[in-house]
């Protein structure tokens, strides 16, 4: 996220596509995953939705370096996890 927060969106698209980077990348690192797998409770489920949140993140980000965003699949994905309406990717970029 690093990394691609480094770039300047070049129009709307992109922008809302490194927005839900971010917001894949904070839904797959959430204490309540790994809480979950580590008591035991739930476990599949777990891991499943980590997973998700890990390829969601891949993808978009093999798509903004590619620039060959899906606006299709990109707003479905928003539709389902918009937590975090007002994120902003920059938040990532170093000091």
């Amino acid at each position: 996220m690093i990394e691609i927060s480094k770039r300047e969106a070049v129009d709307e698209l992109e922008w809302r596509a490194l927005n839900q980077a971010a917001r894949e990348l904070l839904l797959a690192q959430s204490s309540d995953w790994a809480f979950i797998m580590r008591t035991g409770t739930m476990v599949p489920y777990a891991v499943r939705r980590t997973r998700s949140h890990l390829q969601r993140f891949n993808k978009l980000w093999e798509d903004i370096l590619q620039e060959k965003i899906d606006s299709g699949w990109l707003s479905k994905v928003e539709a389902i996890d918009n937590i975090f309406p007002n994120v902003n990717y920059q938040v990532y970029r170093p000091l």
